[in-house]
């Protein structure tokens, strides 16, 4: 605990809470707050403490939509609370990282999606043609605390750290002002959550490579890749009462399966059933990617089209960054020509007027003629956000003009750097 409340860590911890930013918890204190807030109670805080007394505020209830239906959970601790995980978590991180395996690439320093993705691939490449994809229910609302601090007691030994750690399992959830107990469950939302989803999960990567398996875990996203079928159905029932036995977790059954991969998604991507396979967006992940994109044009209808572009951007870049591993760019190509004509769309319904469409037709170069049919054609806006009168107007080179990020050209240009 001294480690955790010395001036070097906290000063560490206190600028990644102030980078990280983040939502008030129950208490409304913003991250703005939190350093006149440090100045006069910061000693208090201290002395409890190092003397085992400190005891954590309820987390506030977010739930968040999930990619495959239903919403995930996330608890929100308050600024304070974020602070103090943050100050523990990094010093607890390098007593367990040395340990941890080589197969688990979540939350880790120097780790990432990408590394798990493409060890995966490798795998497959290698002739393991079926994949052990174990999804575990509502993973971290079901970790027992028990069996979690039993882990974290293998090499924690100061009580005070442990009785606090403790404390933020059982902190109570705080929903439409009513505080909820808690008796399992480690809720999303805090700095601490990740390091103890992984020290718990690293007895089931221990047992995995006991075993010999080849696999890849992404915080409770674990795929093994076996030769065949049977190998496989053998691992996921030896699996699913290991789980249950030792950790007391579960197997989500509707989920879970033994497949081949590119039948399957792991962190967002697929593969081509070639005998070298390649990397490709999962059909989810596009699918998901475009809601995002109508959510967006939704709230923006009033928007300039320029404004609405540099909203835009970020998302973009952010999907084409992720992205940039897959193999296959039809994907890309495809979902440029949708987004253009999304915006042509916006355009055409921002033009509830003939006069004002056949006029914005004739100002992008479209004869008079042609811009006056196009105008009065009586089709709706998303036909004519197809139509070669729209394309011509406003071209791919109109978008770019403005700012708007290719994924094609992104992907390209990361894929290039890799």
């Amino acid at each position: 605990m001294e480690a955790v409340v010395a001036r070097e860590n906290m000063t560490r911890a206190y600028r990644r809470v102030v980078q990280n930013k983040g939502a008030a918890g129950v208490d409304g204190m913003e991250v703005g707050e939190l350093k006149p807030y440090l100045h006069d109670h910061w000693e208090g805080v201290k002395k409890e403490l190092l003397e085992g007394r400190y005891r954590p505020q309820a987390v506030r209830k977010v739930e968040i939509p999930k990619g495959g239906g239903g919403t995930r959970m996330l608890g929100i601790p308050t600024v304070v609370d974020r602070l103090i995980q943050q100050a523990v978590s990094q010093v607890m991180t390098p007593i367990f990282e040395e340990h941890f395996s080589q197969s688990s690439y979540g939350f880790r320093e120097g780790r990432n999606a990408h590394q798990a993705i493409i060890q995966a691939r490798r795998y497959v490449a290698e002739g393991k043609r079926w994949v052990v994809d174990i999804d575990l229910e509502k993973f971290f609302d079901r970790v027992n605390h028990d069996v979690l601090m039993s882990r974290v007691a293998r090499r924690v030994q100061d009580r005070r750290v442990l009785r606090l750690i403790r404390r933020y399992l059982q902190a109570g959830i705080m929903s439409d002002g009513v505080v909820a107990q808690r008796t399992e469950g480690t809720p999303q939302g805090g700095p601490l959550s990740p390091l103890l989803s992984n020290i718990l999960l690293d007895d089931l990567d221990k047992e995995l490579e006991r075993r010999g398996h080849a696999f890849c875990r992404y915080a409770d996203d674990c795929n093994i890749y076996v030769h065949s079928r049977i190998a496989g159905e053998r691992v996921m029932d030896s699996l699913k009462r290991y789980l249950g036995q030792k950790l007391r977790l579960r197997a989500n059954e509707k989920k879970s399966a033994v497949a081949r991969p590119w039948e399957r998604t792991f962190l967002g991507y697929s593969m081509t059933f070639h005998m070298k396979p390649k990397l490709t967006v999962a059909p989810g992940s596009v699918q998901r990617f475009k809601e995002k994109i109508r959510e967006l044009i939704r709230r923006g209808r009033g928007q300039s089209l320029t404004g609405f572009i540099t909203e835009l951007q970020p998302l973009l870049k952010g999907w084409g960054a992720y992205f940039k591993l897959a193999e296959t760019k039809n994907v890309f190509e495809e979902l440029d020509g949708w987004i253009r004509r999304k915006l042509r769309c916006l355009l055409w319904r921002q033009w509830p007027r003939v006069y004002t469409r056949a006029r914005r037709l004739m100002q992008r170069g479209i004869a008079e003629a042609r811009a006056w049919q196009s105008a009065t054609n009586g089709r709706g806006p998303w036909w004519n956000s197809g139509a070669s009168h729209m394309n011509e107007a406003y071209s791919q080179s109109f978008f770019a003009g403005l700012g708007l990020p290719a994924l094609l050209h992104e992907r390209l240009k990361l894929t290039y750097s890799l």
